[in-house]
């Protein structure tokens, strides 16, 4: 141990002078840029000082080495230039957002998307990264043309409002740091963490070709047709009201109204597809966060929601989403379901007030997760069994369709997809119970949720 120590000491010592050489325009060898050249009297040129100034930077970000890394944003924020005072500020603006754009490119090649790397670094280093990573996503989608851009990407573009507002890359942080009111060292530090971040991402599953590997056809592009926007308005319209009311017994009605509307949509989807003779599309897949607190309650609920609407969902706890695999329409139904639930267990939570235990002592947190865990259980049940019962009725009133073989077909479309994409797939129980006031709290405010009701008849509204 003392051995380990003392070479980290000497490798975090020889970093410190590699960077204040290349800040004094005398760069040493460098592990990854090869060695400077050896007779050149004025010394490695400014954008070169810059790459190994970026790269320790980042190193010393992954380690966290704070010294190092505060050493490192001191001296690309004061770097001495050659041609003049601003010279250096758009090396280091240039630098720093093709470093960026770089990132976004291996982001995409590990499976990430947009919508993914917006979220990720927003929960890792806050709301100034997050808007910076949104510019670096639209910095890189630059480079390819709309036809080789799958439609899910351009459609988690136009959620970012990604766009290039920025005239030149070379002016780009000064540019940023002026829009944000940050100063130039606050800036530079924000870029280096998404460098940082972007280098250091995990291989995803992927759910969708890459830009510049798409190739959108009339056949491919799956666009929603008029009957289908205005239901799913309607289907968000009715959480919305259940979400903003006051009035437990309104949201009960708007929600359960809601889901008969959602099974209704997924179930046109399958019907439409047994009358063309099979499937125009195979499953697909989406990634939803999954955040603190109380994730592991939240993750199940997900979960739940998805097996009751003909979807797997996926908790990976360490990067903070789940990922849903099913087809389309049903993974719209969970989708909006899952962010309306949320918000009214949310709600419950906040009338149900904090709690104390025995001597005053808190035990709010307890009952909060125990409530959630009980609501999150409760509603799988109930919509499973709302689900059936709409199947059912469907299948009744459309004979001859095949409608329940077709939907056995997309369940085990589904389970493939799944066992495809996570072959080593492990499953955990939920965590103990503790708060016993909080399950049944939880159980009662699902209980109050009745989703299921009366299923109108398939088709009779639209």
């Amino acid at each position: 141990m003392g051995k380990a120590n003392r070479m980290r000491r000497k490798a975090r010592g020889q970093d410190r002078k590699r960077r204040r050489q290349a800040s004094a325009g005398q760069a040493g060898p460098h592990p990854l840029f090869g060695a400077a050249e050896p007779h050149r009297s004025r010394g490695p040129a400014p954008g070169e000082v810059i790459e190994l100034l970026v790269d320790g930077a980042v190193r010393a970000a992954v380690h966290g080495d704070a010294e190092s890394f505060t050493e490192s944003v001191l001296a690309l924020t004061d770097l001495p230039g050659r041609a003049g005072p601003t010279l250096p500020a758009r090396l280091v603006d240039r630098a720093l957002t093709g470093a960026m754009n770089s990132g976004v490119t291996l982001g995409w090649r590990r499976g990430w998307q947009p919508a993914d790397l917006v979220r990720y670094v927003g929960r890792e280093h806050g709301k100034h990264a997050q808007r910076m990573m949104t510019d670096a996503v639209a910095a890189e989608m630059r480079a390819y043309s709309s036809a080789t851009v799958d439609e899910r990407w351009l459609d988690q573009m136009s959620v970012l409002d990604a766009t290039v507002w920025w005239d030149r890359d070379d002016t780009y942080l000064s540019d940023w740091a002026a829009r944000q009111g940050t100063d130039r060292a606050t800036t530079i530090t924000c870029a280096l963490h998404v460098i940082a971040l972007l280098r250091t991402l995990p291989q995803l599953e992927r759910l969708c070709p890459p830009p510049g590997e798409a190739r959108r056809t009339a056949s491919s592009t799956r666009t929603a047709t008029a009957a289908d926007q205005r239901m799913l308005d309607k289907i968000r319209a009715l959480l919305a009201k259940a979400e903003s009311t006051d009035f437990p017994e309104e949201a009960e009605a708007l929600t359960a109204r809601a889901q008969q509307l959602m099974a209704r949509y997924s179930i046109d989807h399958a019907l439409l597809a047994a009358r063309s003779g099979g499937e125009q599309e195979g499953p697909g897949g989406r990634r939803l966060p999954i955040d603190n607190p109380y994730e592991s309650p939240k993750a199940v609920l997900l979960a739940n929601i998805a097996q009751a609407n003909r979807c797997r969902a996926v908790w990976t706890k360490r990067l903070g989403f789940s990922t849903v695999l099913g087809f389309p329409a049903d993974l719209d139904a969970v989708e909006l379901l899952f962010t309306s639930l949320l918000v009214q267990a949310n709600t419950a939570l906040v009338r149900e007030g904090g709690k104390r235990g025995p001597g005053g002592r808190s035990r709010t947190r307890s009952f909060r997760h125990s409530f959630l865990s009980s609501y999150a259980l409760r509603i799988g049940e109930r919509l499973t069994k709302a689900t059936g019962d709409v199947e059912r009725q469907a299948a009744a009133e459309a004979p001859g369709t095949g409608l329940l073989p077709v939907l056995a077909a997309r369940d085990r479309a589904v389970d493939d997809a799944l066992g495809s994409m996570f072959p080593e797939l492990t499953e955990h129980r939920m965590t103990g119970i503790t708060d016993r006031e909080g399950w049944m709290s939880g159980r009662a405010a699902a209980d109050r949720a009745d989703l299921h009701g009366h299923t109108p008849a398939i088709g009779s509204e639209g």
